[in-house]
């Protein structure tokens, strides 16, 4: 059992809605700590532009930034410094090149328990037989329904732990990106909002812009913030629909201010992307429109998942195609504007 005296390390870099996921991992290694959790030190390394999400977890002791630009020696310091602090337990959450090395050199293979005490050591599985078998032979060997949070938690079982996820909110908000965002909505006047995602890594997994422009039609009480990044100028076309009561703040804020905006809606309607798992982490209420891809399914009650249950679907691992129905984009194009609606009214 992890005890007080504990040194525990974290290893997930990217991306932003895995890295949202794993937020649940501190509070489940400070619950197998039990009742002097605070004592145990638990560590995280990532990748820097994404540390804003992970700051104010009450369950980190120390976050740790990798920055891309600073290539192999950068990695190789960061690991040096990883090193001095002598960790007893090690979860490498992402199983990559980079862990990889990380996890070599912090327990090196020729370290013999009795001589040298490496950590104890836990690793996530791509299960890469299993996406073989999906993708190449429409063969589902996963367990469903798909989670990703219940991923991440599975390799902890060796040390003991469930997969039941520790309860909302495991992203936490800090009071200057609150105090902006309630700046900028008190601005136009909104006090109660729904917040949208209208965007995605790829095309394939976001909602088609005219059922999001036809659902502004539909809501005609509600206000809307849009949140985005700054590539997504299609945005502005749901905004034309309905100026007086759409906000489009895509590109303007942090991921930190982009969590205090969905943290201050009534609720959040999504596309498969990063967005939802910030919603879920809060505890908010979220409609998720899901399409062709299968891993990046919410895991909480407080989520709505929206689906169509087609053969082709899962088409790809991230959702980047190609489409293979007859119906172009069929998983998210017949989920209509009046479907989310209703559940909107139902739900918010």
């Amino acid at each position: 059992m992890i005890q007080a005296r504990n040194k525990i390390l974290i290893i997930r870099f990217s991306s932003f809605g895995d890295v949202t996921q794993a937020l649940s991992i501190p509070s489940k290694l400070a619950e197998l700590a039990g009742p002097e959790s605070k004592g145990a030190e638990i560590h995280w390394v990532t990748r820097q532009d994404l540390a804003p999400l992970l700051e104010g977890h009450p369950h980190l002791t120390r976050i740790w930034e990798l920055n891309r630009r600073d290539g192999l020696k950068g990695l190789m310091l960061l690991i040096c410094e990883l090193k001095k602090q002598r960790f007893t337990h090690i979860y490498d959450a992402h199983n990559n090149l980079r862990s990889h090395l990380i996890s070599w050199l912090l327990q090196p293979p020729w370290a013999v328990t009795r001589l040298f005490d490496p950590p104890l050591f836990v690793r996530k599985s791509q299960k890469r037989w299993k996406r073989f078998l999906l993708f190449r032979f429409r063969r589902n060997t996963f367990e469903m329904p798909f989670s990703g949070q219940r991923d991440l938690l599975e390799p902890l079982q060796a040390w003991g732990l469930s997969r039941e996820l520790p309860p909302a909110p495991q992203i936490f908000v800090q009071s200057e990106a609150l105090e902006k965002l309630k700046t900028l909505t008190r601005h136009k006047d909104f006090h109660s909002y729904l917040t949208l995602a209208p965007s995605a890594a790829y095309p394939l997994k976001r909602w088609p812009l005219a059922h999001f422009k036809k659902l502004v039609e539909l809501l005609p009480q509600e206000q809307f913030v849009c949140l985005g990044g700054p590539e997504d100028r299609f945005i502005e076309e749901i905004v034309g629909v309905a100026p007086e009561r759409v906000l489009n703040l895509a590109g303007l804020l942090t991921l930190q201010e982009s969590t205090a905006a969905i943290s201050l809606s009534r609720g959040l309607i999504t596309n498969d992307t990063g967005l939802l798992h910030v919603g879920e982490q809060l505890g908010k209420k979220t409609i998720a429109l899901m399409g062709p891809a299968p891993f990046g399914f919410p895991s909480r009650s407080s989520t709505k998942i929206m689906e169509l249950d087609l053969k082709c679907r899962p088409c790809s691992k991230h959702g980047q195609g190609p489409c293979i129905n007859e119906k172009f984009h069929r998983c998210l194009v017949d989920i209509t504007p009046e479907q989310v609606k209703k559940m909107a009214d139902q739900w918010f």
